[in-house]
């Protein structure tokens, strides 16, 4: 029989804040759990997931883990990546950061300091993130959407995130997910010049820890050429208008 591998993993890593913490922070708040074992009393188990394998090898190498990566499918049928890490120093930081067992229920504000907010935004986009173009009236437009079923912790982040991008507080929209257990969602939303403010708060400092796929939409966006449009009274995705033609 072959000998196991013992696990590794840097149990300091979410003692000290550096980018690399933040980031898997906001990661974690987005598709990461702390779940109590059923065959320890008072141990927990770390479970971080992702669709994007080479992105949660990425994460693995942050975590100076070797931790096995298994597949699982979600509730769509989709396969999913996943490592789960038994650790209770890595899980005691955690719960002392805020990321609580059954966190979807109960996942208050987590106090990230100022100067890596913007890891942990990128880390939470880029989990629970959506950003795409689209087109209304043949004009090309940019739209990026947060989600999250924790209201408590959702409130104070979309007012902290917009209060460093310096623009207006963002509405938080509700949905009820009705698959499942009806499950009540949160989102709130950015267009346009609000999307290039955010772009540059999660990329500006040249990260090395990102989902490649998401930032590319963003790379396409501003190859985008919309100098023959003007915008009015924007953030409504409608009032964008053809200009007429501009002198070279």
């Amino acid at each position: 029989m072959g000998i196991a591998l013992r696990k590794n993993i840097n149990q300091d890593f979410f003692k000290i804040w550096t980018p690399g913490m933040s980031y898997v922070l906001g990661y974690i708040v987005a598709d990461g759990c702390i779940y109590k074992r059923k065959d320890r009393k008072n141990s927990y188990t770390l479970n971080i997931t992702s669709k994007d394998r080479e992105h949660l090898l990425k994460i693995r190498e942050t975590l100076d883990s070797n931790h096995s990566i298994g597949i699982k499918y979600n509730s769509q049928k989709i396969p999913c990546s996943y490592i789960q890490i038994y650790n209770a120093e890595i899980c005691s930081d955690l719960i002392n950061l805020g990321i609580m067992p059954r966190k979807t229920s109960n996942l208050n504000p987590v106090k990230v300091p100022d100067k890596y907010f913007s890891d942990f935004v990128r880390g939470f986009f880029d989990g629970d993130g959506t950003v795409y173009i689209y087109k209304v009236n043949g004009v090309s437009q940019i739209k990026i959407g947060f989600v999250s079923v924790s209201s408590h912790f959702f409130a104070e982040f979309s007012q902290r995130l917009c209060k460093h991008l310096g623009i207006q507080t963002k509405s938080i929209h509700q949905t009820i997910d009705k698959r499942g257990k009806r499950m009540v969602r949160y989102d709130i939303h950015f267009y346009i010049d609000d999307c290039e403010k955010l772009a540059d708060f999660m990329y500006g400092n040249n990260p090395s820890l990102y989902l490649p796929r998401k930032r590319k939409v963003f790379e396409k966006w501003k190859l985008i050429k919309r100098r023959h449009y003007i915008k009015q009274n924007y953030p409504s995705k409608i009032g964008w208008r053809l200009n007429e033609k501009v002198a070279a």
